[in-house]
């Protein structure tokens, strides 16, 4: 059966210690596997237009929030790789693993913004080299004592690591992209691989093989399939042409669950998110649909 997740709003007015701690707690009391939360660092327009500050780091929230559940798996979805260092990385994940008793997973993507870049000053056109050499490093750090590194992008000599992560031989690693660099590097680094609203016909048809192609050349075990879809119930049955997943009746939404199922999905994260901040909800309303859709899915 399907593992059901849902992505914690940890942006906006809403964003505040006691709603995270209440929808970390409504995740765990409700049954769902996994909470994951999202990541930007510079908040430039393009991204405030989209996800409005404040907005709460990753890394330091799951870490705060690990003390307030037991069984419920946190994650990233997704930390953009080129934001920060890979042993600083590779040592933050390591160390929520820990704390959280092997219950971290470490979404990750190369990122969409350019103005966000700009202001890192970083080369917005290389991101995607810059997340390939720093996801081999992140990796060789988790599973090495002393590590050394000498690439495009970043140097450094005979380095300690360290402390292991909970889980061997590191949290588990979701590349997320759909573009077929993307999928290219899910196949070459991830454990899973985790698009974000795809359609079901494109993941059957075009991203599940290339997956599939992508993993047979890099020697690798094809990557689980860990999407990310929607959470927008409706009363009543949504015309099927043009519908999007995740998006309809809570029977169109257990029929989306139930072919991504089939086509061997492990996980499936609800986004209960709007497409425009102006249309965001109370979290008590987002909590009856994921708790609907939940119950159908559990039943």
């Amino acid at each position: 059966m399907i593992r059901l997740g849902l992505n914690v709003p940890n942006f906006g007015p809403t964003a505040t210690p006691q709603n995270l701690r209440d929808w970390v707690r409504f995740a765990e009391d409700s049954g769902f596997a996994l909470a994951m939360t999202s990541d930007h660092v510079a908040l430039t327009p393009d991204v405030t237009a989209l996800y409005p500050p404040p907005f709460y780091d990753p890394f330091t929230t799951l870490s705060w929030l690990g003390g307030f559940t037991d069984r419920l798996e946190l994650g990233t979805s997704v930390m953009i790789v080129p934001y920060r260092h890979p042993l600083l990385v590779a040592r933050s994940a390591a160390n929520i693993d820990q704390f959280t008793g092997g219950r971290f997973i470490l979404g990750v993507a190369a990122g969409w913004s350019e103005p966000e870049f700009s202001a890192l000053g970083l080369p917005f056109r290389e991101r995607g080299r810059i997340t390939d050499e720093y996801l081999a490093a992140m990796i060789d750090a988790w599973t090495s004592d002393v590590v050394s590194h000498d690439g495009a992008y970043i140097s450094y000599r005979e380095v300690s690591t360290g402390p292991r992560s909970a889980r061997s031989p590191h949290p588990p690693l979701w590349v997320g992209g759909a573009s077929p660099a993307a999928i290219r590097r899910a196949a070459r680094f991830g454990d899973a691989w985790h698009p974000n609203n795809a359609q079901l016909d494109w993941l059957r048809d075009t991203g599940l093989p290339a997956l599939r192609d992508a993993a047979a050349v890099a020697g690798r075990p094809v990557p689980a399939l860990c999407p990310r879809i929607r959470a927008r119930l409706t009363a009543d049955d949504q015309p099927e042409t043009d519908r999007l997943i995740g998006f309809g009746s809570r029977a169109q939404i257990q029929a989306d669950l139930d072919a991504l199922e089939a086509l061997g999905a492990e996980y499936v994260v609800l986004d209960t998110n709007p497409d425009h901040p102006r249309d965001r909800r109370p979290a008590t309303q987002d909590w009856h649909t994921l708790r609907t859709i939940a119950e159908r899915a559990q039943a």
